[in-house]
């Protein structure tokens, strides 16, 4: 059987890089789908490397997103992020990218499925689809095409890009996705003979939050040498189940361990002076509040996007362990995290756990690494037609 080549762009959205296809380039098997998209990035991989394929072996580096013209009215394209999981096991849908999302709308225009202006700003409407949310994305163009080279910086990518702002609205999810899915501002946890108190929050992502000091971590801390600490990363996965079932994300601690990608787990504290993972100083006054956020099992080379929202939600409500240790009541807050800072706005009403989040913003950068078609060494890919996505 000849190789299956199948249309695809490799991109980098915000400090993610991930593998983006039309879903009608795609099998409409869901199953089949997903075994074609695990082949194609080159798990499982009992030797956690991706090397038959384009992941990158980090949960950084093995994501795939779906995105399409929109069912939607108020959406210009529909959107599907799956988490690529290494060496065994499932892809993840449960959640969003809020990194990759970067890259969604540029995608679009590259593909033909939104209609840019011929110069300015280009808005598209997207609809997550994993989560059921709207976000924006706006970006520069010239000649009806997306810019990508500009002086915007972004802390844990090397190169200067355009920037991409992103909106997400009501990212919470209103009435039927509470806010705090426990009915409290904090919640007591327990993790094997540990009880931890954390907050439990749904923006952007469902989100863990703990204080660092009560798992004795330092937020200054280099993300390799948290890796390092095989019994803190155990700790942390406890942690992370006993949230999930608490939140009603999943039914037992069994089922939780099965999707890693949501909730995510950050542990946080008050500013602290370390050193950027490029080697610059980062002081206590350029941050509200620190944090290391674990993806995936791994700690994070910088911060999740969904990470970014969620926390910043966190800290903006009076109650809240992010919230106790923040510094001051900023907004933006500015989140300290291995690869330097990143600054998120948040629009909310109310108090408390009636508190409503209605937009959440943060400037990511997005461009295309390369265009072309993956061959994918599988029978999986047999098939062809309208997908049908989960």
């Amino acid at each position: 059987m000849p190789t299956p080549a199948i249309p695809a762009i490799w991109m980098r959205g915000g400090t993610s890089k991930g593998l983006f296809f039309e879903p009608t380039d795609l099998p409409a098997d869901a199953a089949t789908r997903d075994a074609l998209l695990l082949r194609a990035m080159g798990s499982p991989d009992p030797y956690g490397k991706q090397i038959d394929g384009l992941g990158g072996a980090t949960s950084s580096t093995s994501k795939v997103v779906l995105v399409g013209a929109s069912r939607r009215t108020d959406c210009d394209v529909d959107y599907w992020f799956g988490q690529v999981p290494i060496s065994a096991g499932p892809i993840d849908w449960s959640g969003n990218c809020g990194n990759l999302t970067a890259a969604v709308g540029p995608f679009a225009v590259w593909r033909g499925l939104v209609a840019a202006p011929a110069s300015g700003e280009c808005r598209v409407r997207i609809w997550q689809a994993n989560i059921g949310r709207r976000i924006v994305a706006g970006f520069p163009v010239r000649d009806g095409r997306p810019v990508e080279q500009g002086d915007f910086r972004l802390d844990g990518v090397a190169f200067p890009a355009a920037p991409v702002r992103l909106d997400f609205l009501d990212p919470a999810g209103g009435d039927e996705r509470p806010l705090f899915p426990t009915g409290r501002l904090r919640e007591a946890l327990t993790a094997g003979p540990r009880r931890i108190e954390a907050t439990l929050i749904n923006a952007g992502n469902p989100m863990v939050v703990v204080n660092a000091r009560d798992l004795g971590v330092d937020c200054a801390a280099r993300s390799a040498d948290l890796n390092a600490s095989s019994g803190l990363l155990a700790t942390c996965e406890a942690i992370r189940i006993a949230g999930s079932v608490a939140m009603g994300l999943a039914p037992d601690a069994a089922a939780a361990g099965q999707r890693g990608h949501t909730p995510k787990l950050a542990l946080v504290g008050p500013p602290v002076a370390f050193q950027a993972a490029d080697g610059r100083d980062v002081s206590t006054s350029d941050a509200d509040l620190a944090c290391r956020v674990l993806s995936m099992g791994q700690f994070h080379h910088a911060i999740p996007g969904t990470a970014a929202v969620a926390l910043a939600c966190a800290a903006a409500i009076p109650g809240t362990v992010a919230a106790a240790l923040a510094t001051r009541e900023a907004d933006p807050i500015r989140l300290a995290h291995p690869s330097g800072v990143t600054e998120v706005a948040t629009a909310l009403t109310g108090h408390g756990i009636a508190t409503r989040i209605e937009r959440v913003s943060m400037v990511r950068s997005a461009r295309v690494l390369m265009t072309g078609e993956v061959f994918v060494a599988s029978e999986a890919a047999a098939s062809a037609g309208p997908t049908r996505t989960e």
